[in-house]
């Protein structure tokens, strides 16, 4: 019996901003969307689908006048990486 694959997980660009996220613990957002090459708007959702699924926290504050969003990978997302990555591997049977 194969596992259900976290869909939450599955889509490609939530799964990259996780990606990332699983090695720097922590980015702001305009280093997230350089490295996915996302829309800001795009982005925007899918942080927001992660952030309601506590799988990151997210942060909005200014660096010096600059607004600044930060995005922090929490306990519950890299559980949910690591058994995606696992599921992922038996289901690929490596």
């Amino acid at each position: 019996m194969l596992k259900k694959l976290d869909p939450l997980l599955h889509s490609e660009l939530r799964l990259a901003i996780m990606s990332l996220l699983i090695s720097v613990k922590k980015a702001e957002f305009t280093y997230l969307k350089e490295q996915t090459e996302a829309t800001a708007g795009n982005l925007s959702v899918q942080v927001t689908k992660l952030e309601n699924a506590a799988y990151i926290i997210v942060e909005k504050g200014y660096k010096g006048k600059m607004p600044q969003t930060v995005c922090t990978i929490t306990e519950k997302g890299i559980e949910a990486f690591e058994k995606y990555v696992k599921d992922l591997k038996e289901y690929l049977k490596l």
